[in-house]
């Protein structure tokens, strides 16, 4: 192939992907349609996601009225913000729970666009930007869960940390520095203190924030073009208006949800499921306490962290991450129905360690001589 031809070829491909012409008011509202099926349902997270990451983003604004990025009163002005601000416990349990609603559906929506086949050609970008999405926001909650500074904290970071470290004793050559000086730039200093604090908070309300914006972006901006996938090996040939038939319904799904959200806010703080010590302000003389996990949403890695090697465990979430970004093009000859089963096995998993996954740690810890 010559290098014209090259060109011209990288040219129908981009124009395929990015079909400017559709860029008219009659395509993006007039003329969009959503299939309707019995998959449908799925269509509604990734809706719910953006619903949610709004909520994020205007409690956390409100929040940084009285934060302060400090190891001195970062503990205590959370202390202050739930105790003393005027509606604070309120909007800061709206910022955790919604926290963990988002994510949820991150999760929901890569599952349910997965076992639809949302990434089939010419959805490919569509596809990676989707999984890009949900690895920042692992960086959300994984920064997010350092700034209250109290026990649990501040000991899972440390946690999380240093198995970044750990990576290099499987690393061949000079290779084997790159995770303990990746290590070092995100803690800042010797061990995790106001700089890694400091790091921590510009990451989760700046860089992240930023990032998230422009990816985001252009999802959205590809879903308008290309609308929705098929979902479904054989169409229905069924189908509702985009506007304002699927948006009146996506809206209020949202005012639902939010009358449960703004419910659970009001009369169940998120620290409600954890023992007291892990929320006193960290010590770093002090013994750690028992009970030291991550967010629910890293327990899929979490447990068999515990349970397996840990070369083992990084290989496979390294090859995981890699084959969710290739999903285009791993399984663009695949059948819907072989995804559907895919996907069922990977929420099956998800679910169990999620669930049961202290359970299945003492069951095999138990059943070892």
């Amino acid at each position: 192939m010559s290098t014209s031809d090259r060109i011209q070829h990288a040219g129908a491909w981009l124009r395929e992907r990015f079909p400017l012409e559709k860029l008219t008011f009659e395509s993006l509202f007039q003329k969009k349609e959503v299939p309707v099926h019995h998959m449908s349902w799925g269509y509604y997270f990734g809706g719910l996601a953006l619903f949610f990451f709004s909520i994020q983003l205007v409690t956390g604004l409100l929040l940084l009225f009285y934060y302060q990025p400090t190891v001195a009163d970062a503990h205590a002005s959370v202390e202050l913000i739930t105790l003393h601000v005027g509606g604070g416990a309120l909007i800061r349990n709206l910022h955790t729970w919604s926290s963990s609603a988002m994510i949820f559906c991150v999760f929901a929506h890569l599952i349910t666009a997965f076992a639809m086949k949302a990434f089939e050609k010419p959805r490919e970008i569509t596809w990676v930007s989707g999984v890009l999405l949900l690895l920042v926001t692992f960086g959300f909650g994984f920064t997010g869960y350092l700034l209250p500074w109290h026990q649990i904290a501040v000991n899972a970071t440390k946690v999380g940390l240093q198995s970044i470290e750990e990576a290099g004793a499987y690393l061949p050559g000079a290779l084997a520095g790159i995770p303990r000086q990746l290590k070092e730039l995100i803690q800042g200093e010797a061990a995790v203190g106001q700089a890694t604090l400091s790091r921590f908070y510009a990451l989760h309300v700046v860089l992240l924030p930023l990032a998230i914006f422009a990816i985001l972006g252009q999802h959205l901006f590809m879903v308008q073009i290309h609308g929705m996938s098929q979902g479904v090996e054989k169409p229905t040939g069924k189908s509702e208006k985009f506007f304002p038939i699927f948006a009146l319904k996506d809206f209020s799904i949202w005012g639902m949800i939010f009358f449960v959200l703004f419910v659970v806010a009001l009369c169940l703080p998120f620290e409600a499921f954890f023992s007291y010590p892990l929320f006193e302000p960290f010590d770093p003389q002090g013994s750690t306490p028992d009970g030291i996990k991550p967010e629910w949403y890293f327990f899929f890695v979490y447990y068999p962290l515990e349970l397996l090697p840990f070369w083992l465990v990084m290989l496979l979430s390294t090859l995981a991450v890699g084959a969710l970004l290739a999903v285009p093009w791993i399984f663009q000859g695949a059948s819907r129905k072989t995804l559907r089963n895919m996907a069922f096995a990977a929420t099956v998993y998800l679910v169990a360690m999620t669930v049961f996954g202290q359970q299945i740690y003492e069951f095999f810890k138990g059943a070892q001589p």
